[in-house]
């Protein structure tokens, strides 16, 4: 075998191998630091400092530190969270009811029955500054 045809074979196993490692990812999903995110921390109104004390004490071991995800479950600082495409209804719905999981690989949102609509909602007035102080902001949802 000549040295070109080696070489040909070797570029076109690379390939196939970097391929197949991006086909991997996409069928997995993220890897924890792909799901880690930096956030930008605005200042917080009144409503969104009572949502961060009850964030940290409900959501924080999963969603991470200001919504930025951790290995065990999404960061809400992403725009598929926008409010065109999860509204509030559906944090309350997730925080209530609990979610199948449907964007990421972690398995299912259990319902946390210890928050109250009114803590609920300032949870979500505090992810919500978060996610514009980020750019995250309404986008119509079209399927």
């Amino acid at each position: 075998m000549r040295t070109t045809e080696i070489v040909q074979i070797a570029v076109i196993g690379l390939a196939l191998v970097g391929g197949t490692a991006v086909i991997a990812s996409k069928i997995m999903g993220p890897s924890e630091k792909e799901v880690s995110v930096a956030v930008t921390i605005p200042e917080l109104s009144p409503t969104a400092v009572k949502g961060e004390t009850y964030y940290d004490k409900s959501c924080i071991s999963c969603h991470g530190d200001n919504a930025s995800g951790t290995k065990t479950g999404p960061p809400l600082i992403h725009d598929v969270y926008n409010p065109g495409h999860h509204g509030d209804e559906a944090f309350y719905r997730a925080a209530t009811l609990g979610v199948k999981q449907h964007h990421w690989p972690y398995g299912n949102m259990p319902p946390r029955p210890e928050l109250s609509k009114k803590e609920i909602s300032y949870i979500i007035a505090y992810v919500r500054e978060l996610q514009e102080a980020n750019g995250i902001v309404y986008k119509p949802h079209r399927m």
